[in-house]
């Protein structure tokens, strides 16, 4: 060995030699106690002050003093009270040589008073260290339980330290002439073995650190710190190569050889069982971290309550792990072999290895594991072991060699019987596919029903107790009374921690009486509480580890139930609750594998033979059941695969209600869910993000403002910037409903500043409500109503004419039928009889802004549009409870007094009336002009902006809206490009009316400039004239009238104004005709006049062919109209 590796070992041999020196003549000391002395001091100054030291520490900075109380005090009346100060005074002692020091002052009060003072010590130390009580720890929370674990093993740690010290210097001992090394086994066995959650696995690490070489006889190895526990003939050849040296002879040895076999053997065990630990809390953490890792992939995020269980799962397998590595590190054996994650997919083709699979059949993939989260794999798969919490006597398992051999054999019998049964059932299987089978050739199970017809029928029930109901204040006393309490009890034990306890009380009354009882019990489970199936199936799994025929005499009787349910097929409707508690009950037990693999798959071909009638539904309870275990299961999974692929080829070839369909449907994707392509995240720039949270996150009534302020800041010349607003403010849907008017509002404000922006958002909403009358996909209907909305509040805010929404309407209630005339019951493929939403969006429009339309023309001509709304609610098959009230309500909403169309021929009657007071208006010129003033002005103030801006926007609107439309705009019935060229004036009139009104400006602005120079003073009267004289002019002017014109016609009267002070006075002033300023004045009069009368000619000519121009178009329309329209004028 070179001297590398020799150097720690020489170090290390030397200081175990040290130790074991010490030790020796300590021990040699205690075997020889002192002989007492009575002429010691007695003050109980210096006793109070010695007990006081003691139980603050017996570290070594007061070992001398304290050992020189000791030898220097009488003590015999404060023993057991120094005894109980000695255990609190070593919990300070952390380091060898604070131990050492309190094995010294342990010692010299050992050998003081042996018989007095030892055994109190050693009670008090016992209990110690002893463990803990497992149903205290039970009833606290998760976190307390480990706070509690952790203090416990701090306080345990120097008290075992210092106990194993005792045992090697003679205080504690097994017996005369024994050293206490089976005390100490005895002690870390107890506390090992009564403890699942390796609390005191650090106890263990602790003392294999000090103690290893004492009580185990381990010799570390030359070369590595980690050999395998193999023979002793390799670590003989270690030590030949220059390992540990052994200490002393045998006969030296502190502890026995036989003890320290054992010990070294239970060590090595409680090893095994911590790397078995480890392995399956590894593979725990990657199946949890694979499940996570499919989580991201279909949601894009791990949610919070994963991501916390997934680092508390973290945390505990590497603390775990630490431990092993130690133990490893101290036992000399090698750490367990952790399975890495496997590159190969979990998938299961089901049916490839099918010769006769149809070609065009498709393959059945499954993904995922055989639980659907984590909460379901624990129940199902961490059922406890009752020898963690039941002495090994109470269960049985201490059996001799005979019955173990014995339980072998029969072990090997079921495996054997379990594989001729799986052989024959592929068998049946390969038949099934080959179609030879058919569905009666079950040969022993239709023997075995025909045998079975007069056999009673196993009702489920509630179970009889045997002995009367106990009272509240006695006691249950024996076995069968404590049995009786247990049963009562279990229907309320509706979770894992009291089903749990309830197995462990029920091991405590094992019998094979009881064990009758109790599945007597667990089968006549009542068919209103299907709740209480998995719980009752986990107490039987918990159960059957150590009581086998539990769970196989409730299999029988579940499957004896089942083969009675097969025969009474006919009886479906009395039985089915009971078929449902059997098949829920049996699936439940297979996931727990208390249900014989080829039980439950002969049940499913059993079914699957007679594909019809109830055997459907319990097909699909079986699926949803196990279907998803035994798919995924390594030895179910080929041959339920192929029963799978059977039962899909079968149901595609049956004949089923569409109630069946949907239970075999939902049952199958249930059990094999179809695989989803992982949603792609879109990536958007920062300032895309920007944009989008303040729109939808940031804007609320309260927030307008300053959302406006920071779009208006944004680099508006940018084209990510303009493209963006654009995509943002054109998709209302994406806001909440109730924040569509908030960006309409923030349209209008930004229109102030950016006009083409609010133009480009108006035309694309527009587009968009066209867009979705000529696709009218159902996927679309709810942003469809949302751009109505929207479509709504922009008129609010003045950013569209009433025109548009009009427009709208009349094509929600014409656009795609023939001619754009909606007849009743006419099939079109854009708007069927039975499809309402067009009636939605125009409710939602009118709920907008139809209360804008209460006056003027508006108000008109949205009357004239509900009259044909109702003709063409009356097309549509009879409305729905929700629309007909949404109608009502919006109808109530703009006209509270309008008076429904009960048929539709009220509402074609009213539809004609409609027509002809339309063409009865267009044939009178000009009766309706000046109707329009204030249409668009007469909106409610309180939605506008600064009043100025929009004065011009008023002024704008108005002069839009308030040339007046053609009279039949609203009975137009088409949108086709072929009927609207033929509308309104030709191209010729279109061009003269251009020329005629280049003509009259061109006119109008010459002659207003003569008429500025010549009329200054005939306008000077209307200007400067207060308006009380100008109408008591007026009024004298009417009265005096013919009298000034008789008398005075060579004269012309002028008005001469004068202000004297504050007030303006008036005179006339008579003027000779013959005078300039007469003669001026009168010709401008004149010409004025003639002017005026001249334009009036014009607008009325150009009114008249427009209004004839489209009474021809209309005519021409409506002759084959089913509609009748009388013509006037």
């Amino acid at each position: 060995m070179d001297s590398t590796n020799g150097a720690p070992l020489t170090a290390k041999s030397d200081d175990e030699k040290a130790r074991f020196a010490k030790r020796a003549k300590l021990r040699q000391a205690n075997l020889k106690p002192s002989v007492q002395d009575s002429s010691k001091d007695s003050s109980l100054k210096r006793h109070t002050a010695l007990i006081k030291r003691i139980r603050q520490s017996l570290a070594a900075d007061g070992r001398d003093q304290i050992l020189k109380d000791i030898d220097s005090l009488s003590l015999e009346k404060y023993i057991d009270e120094i005894a109980g100060a000695v255990v609190e005074g070593i919990s300070r002692c952390k380091t060898e040589r604070d131990v050492w020091a309190a094995i010294e002052v342990i010692s010299a009060l050992h050998q003081r008073f042996p018989a007095a003072f030892t055994p109190g010590l050693l009670s008090v130390m016992s209990s110690a260290i002893s463990a803990p009580n497992r149903a205290a720890l039970n009833a606290l929370a998760p976190e307390q339980r480990e706070k509690e674990d952790t203090s416990r093993v701090t306080r345990q740690r120097p008290v075992l330290r210092v106990c194993s010290e005792l045992a090697l210097v003679g205080i504690i001992k097994d017996g005369p002439g024994r050293s206490g090394g089976e005390w100490i086994m005895k002690a870390l066995k107890e506390l090992l073995s009564n403890d699942p959650s390796l609390s005191s696995l650090p106890l263990l690490t602790t003392f294999l650190k000090s103690y290893s070489r004492p009580y185990l006889g381990i010799n570390p190895p030359a070369f590595s710190k980690q050999i395998s526990s193999g023979s002793d003939a390799a670590v003989a050849n270690v030590q030949a190569d220059g390992g540990f040296p052994s200490l002393t002879h045998e006969v030296d040895e502190l502890v026995e050889q036989d003890i320290r076999d054992r010990f070294k053997r239970m060590c090595e065990g409680y090893y095994e069982n911590v790397c078995k630990k480890l392995v399956i809390e590894h593979k725990r953490l990657q199946e949890q971290d694979k499940r996570n890792h499919e989580a991201y992939i279909r949601s894009g995020e791990i949610f919070e309550d994963r991501q916390q269980a997934y680092e508390k799962m973290t945390k505990s397998y590497e603390k775990l792990l630490a431990s092993c590595q130690s133990l490893s590190e101290q036992l000399y054996l090698p750490l367990p072999s952790l399975p890495t994650i496997s590159q190969k997919s979990d998938s299961i083709l089901i049916g490839s290895n099918n010769p006769n699979q149809l070609d065009d059949a498709d393959e059945i993939v499954t993904t995922g594991g055989k639980w659907e989260d984590e909460e379901e794999r624990r129940f199902f798969e961490d059922v406890q072991d009752l020898k963690d919490f039941v002495p090994s006597s109470v269960l049985g398992i201490d059996e001799a060699d005979g019955e173990i051999e014995e339980s072998k054999e029969t072990e090997q019998e079921r495996i054997d019987k379990e594989k001729e049964e799986v052989r024959k059932l592929e068998e049946e299987l390969q038949k099934l596919e080959q179609g030879t089978t058919q569905p009666t050739s079950n040969g022993a199970f239709t023997a075995g029903i025909q045998e079975e017809e007069d056999v009673r029928t196993p009702t489920p029930g509630t179970p009889k107790a045997s002995t009367p109901p106990l009272s509240p204040q006695l006691a249950p006393q024996g076995p069968s009374q404590l049995l009786t309490a247990l049963l009562l009890r279990l229907p309320d034990a509706t979770n894992r921690a009291l089903m749990d306890q309830a197995a462990i009380d029920f091991a405590f009354l094992n019998s094979k009486a009881a064990r009758k009882r109790l599945v007597k019990f667990l089968a006549q489970v009542p068919k209103a509480r299907t709740d209480l199936l998995p719980h009752y199936s986990r107490l039987v799994a918990t159960l059957a580890k150590y009581m086998p025929d539990v769970g196989t005499d409730l299999v029988a009787i579940l499957d004896e139930e089942f083969r009675y349910l097969q025969r009474k097929k006919n009886v479906v409707k009395e039985l089915a609750e009971v078929r449902l508690k059997n098949i829920t009950y049996l699936s439940n037990l297979t996931k727990f594998r208390i249900v014989p693999s080829h039980l439950v798959l002969h049940i499913f071909k059993v079914c699957l033979d007679d594909f019809s009638g109830t055997n459907v539904e319990n097909i699909a309870l079986l699926l949803e059941g196990c279907g998803r275990f035994l798919l995924r299961s390594e030895e179910t999974s080929e041959r339920f695969g192929t029963m799978l692929e059977l039962m899909r080829r079968k149901q595609s070839m049956q004949h089923f209600d569409q109630r069946q369909l949907l239970l075999l449907e939902n049952a199958y994707y249930q059990c094999n869910p179809p695989e989803r392509a992982p949603r792609q995240e879109k990536h958007r720039t920062l300032i895309e993000l920007f944009i989008r949270h303040l729109v939808y996150d940031v804007l609320a009534k309260k927030t307008i403002d300053k959302v406006l302020k920071l779009i208006r800041k944004l680099d508006w010349d940018s084209e990510e910037v303009r493209t963006t607003l654009h995509k943002v403010f054109t998709k209302p849907w994406k806001i909440t409903y109730g924040n569509i008017s908030l960006m309409a509002m923030l349209t209008n404000d930004l229109q102030r500043y950016r006009p083409a922006f609010a133009i480009s958002v108006v035309d694309q909403v527009l587009e968009d409500v066209r867009r979705g009358l000529e696709q009218n996909v159902y996927s679309t209907n709810q942003r469809r109503l949302a751009i109505m909305k929207y479509l709504g509040e922009l008129y609010i805010y003045r950013l569209l004419s009433s025109g548009i929404v009009f427009d709208t309407l009349w094509s929600l209630v014409t656009f795609g039928h023939l001619d754009g005339r909606p007849l009743p019951k006419q099939t079109v493929p854009l708007d069927m009889p039975d499809d309402f939403f067009r009636i939605r969006l125009i409710c939602v429009l009118l709920d907008t802004c139809g209360m804008c339309f209460d006056r003027g023309t508006q108000k008109k001509k949205l009357d004239n549009f509900l009259v044909f709304f109702q003709y063409y609610i009356h097309c549509k098959d009879p409305m729905p409870m929700d629309v007909d009230f949404m109608v009502s309500d919006s109808l109530e909403a703009v006209r509270p007094k309008l008076q429904m169309a009960k048929t539709i021929e009220e509402a074609a009657i009213a539809l004609d009336e409609m027509f002809s007071s339309a063409y009865q208006n267009a044939a009178v010129p000009g009766e309706d002009s000046g109707d329009d003033s204030g249409d668009e002005g007469d909106r409610p103030n309180g939605q506008e902006g600064d009043e100025e801006e929009e004065e011009d926007t008023g002024d704008q609107d108005s002069q839009r809206s308030e040339r007046a439309p053609s009279p039949d705009q609203e009975v137009v019935l088409s949108t086709s490009n072929s009927l609207q060229d033929s509308l309104g004036p030709s191209e010729e009139a279109d061009a003269e009316f251009a020329r005629e009104l280049a003509k009259m400006v061109t006119d109008n602005s010459a002659e207003s400039r003569k008429v500025d120079k010549r009329t200054a003073l005939a306008l000077w009267d209307s200007a400067v004239i207060p308006p009380n004289i100008r109408k008591k002019k007026a009024d004298e002017g009417e009265e005096d009238g013919d009298a000034s014109e008789l008398n005075g016609r060579d004269v012309m009267a002028f008005t001469v104004i004068t202000k004297r002070g504050n007030k303006q006075h008036t005179r006339q002033l008579a003027v000779p005709a013959e005078s300039a300023l007469a003669v001026h004045t009168r010709s401008a009069q004149l010409q004025d006049k003639v002017e005026q009368q001249h334009l009036k000619r014009l607008v009325l000519d150009y009114e008249q062919r427009e209004e004839a121009e489209e009474l021809r178009a209309l005519e021409a329309r409506n002759r084959t109209s089913a509609i009748k329209i009388r013509y006037v004028g």
